[in-house]
């Protein structure tokens, strides 16, 4: 989703115009943006919502992963966000709906597909199944009939290497 699906979801709701809403979302992010910075504790907590903070990540080594050489990473701010409880329950409600809904598709598929015998019953087959030598083709014959198989069993319109090329 984005600040213009936002802001124009919010104008709905509220019967706003878009303009004013989106004046105020971006209100919103810029308080969000400068609390960040200047607050001594570098940290928003929107009750139900979450935590914003900006926490410092040390310096350390890394690997560039195309050239495997070494790199230093300077130590640098980043900001952080942890889920309040409220968005963690609807997560975690989103994802048992998703597991249901993966389950009744697997259920339903299997049982529309053919039961299968498994491995012992495909073995079974196979041993009562007539033995074939491996050069042989499922018509018994040692060729696909085609004359372009050995030497002897090309027919003589059958053109060789030598008039291919």
């Amino acid at each position: 989703m984005t600040k213009k699906e936002i802001v124009r979801t919010i104008s709905e709701e509220l019967g706003m115009t878009q303009l004013k809403t989106k004046e105020i979302v971006q209100k919103t992010f810029q308080a969000i943006i400068k609390t960040l910075v200047e607050d001594p504790n570098h940290r928003i907590e929107l009750r139900n919502f979450g935590v914003f903070e900006v926490k410092r990540r040390k310096a350390r080594k890394a690997r560039n992963p195309r050239t495997g050489d070494k790199v230093d990473v300077p130590e640098k701010f980043v900001v952080t966000f942890k889920p309040g409880k409220e968005m963690e329950e609807k997560v975690r409600e989103l994802e048992r709906r998703e597991a249901d809904a993966r389950q009744a598709a697997a259920s339903s598929a299997a049982s529309a597909a053919p039961r299968s015998q498994g491995p012992a019953a495909s073995a079974r087959a196979a041993a009562a199944a007539p033995a074939m030598p491996a050069d042989t083709l499922p018509d018994g014959s040692g060729s696909d009939n085609s004359g372009y198989g050995t030497p002897e069993n090309r027919s003589s319109s059958a053109p060789s290497t030598a008039e291919m090329k």
